[in-house]
């Protein structure tokens, strides 16, 4: 009996260790990275990639800065802490320390140059509220040449124009894939510029998606939803 609860006791410390300091596992409960990221999705974060800050660890630590690792680049997919809500949020990094970033008429612009874009289709989002609504999906190319997909409902939405965001250093500007449903950077009072100190790890595979954000455990849901052809996958990889 004493050597089974040793063994018990190592196993959950690696655990602890393998989902503090390299892969943590998190779903996404909103609608704000579809159609890239969609409800119900649960997937793995780099936790090592980006280096260590106060809110990596189960428990946040107190200090300042981050240790170990390297910046993130245009595109990835970020987890990070947002200090106005206490949560964590999903978004994609549209901006570096020292960008200059704005919407025009819908569309995005980074540092003086409009983002190019391509229509893909009409289709309908879904968000956690079960509320539906037609959006244009079109592939957006960034400017070191990252693809993915966003969604817009149209183009004169509230966030669709802005004034200009000059990144401050040591910060990110992040942006949801599903341009007119996210609250991000575009709102300084909510999300605004994100501390790099603030980020937690980048989201890298998704290993299991189920429609209508249903709980994993139930089993029995998973004949009529459970979405096998998003699961075991990048999440860097585009579904038109």
């Amino acid at each position: 009996m004493k050597r089974s609860s040793t063994l018990v006791a190592k196993a959950l410390v690696i655990a602890l260790l393998f989902r503090t300091f390299l892969y943590q596992p998190f779903s996404l409960p909103t609608a704000s990275m579809q159609r890239t990221m969609m409800i119900g999705d649960y997937f793995v974060a780099d936790k090592f990639i980006w280096g260590f800050g106060p809110h990596s660890f189960p428990i946040p630590v107190p200090f300042h800065g981050r240790i170990f690792g390297r910046s993130p680049s245009v595109g990835d997919i970020a987890v990070f802490y947002n200090e106005t809500s206490g949560q964590d949020y999903i978004k994609r990094v549209i901006g570096l320390p020292g960008d200059h970033i704005q919407m025009k008429e819908g569309r995005l612009w980074i540092n003086g140059k409009m983002v190019d874009r391509k229509f893909i289709e009409d289709s309908t989002d879904t968000d956690d509220q079960n509320n539906k609504v037609p959006v244009k999906v079109y592939m957006e190319t960034l400017p070191n040449g990252v693809q993915h997909l966003i969604q817009e409902i149209s183009d004169d939405q509230p966030l669709d124009n802005t004034g200009e965001y000059v990144v401050p250093p040591g910060h990110y500007f992040m942006m949801g894939d599903n341009r007119d449903r996210s609250a991000d950077s575009r709102i300084l009072s909510d999300v605004g510029y994100v501390p790099a100190e603030d980020l937690e790890g980048k989201a890298e595979f998704r290993f299991f998606s189920i429609r209508n954000d249903l709980p994993p455990w139930q089993i029995w849901n998973w004949p009529n939803n459970i979405m096998l052809n998003r699961m075991f996958q990048s999440v860097y990889t585009n579904n038109p």
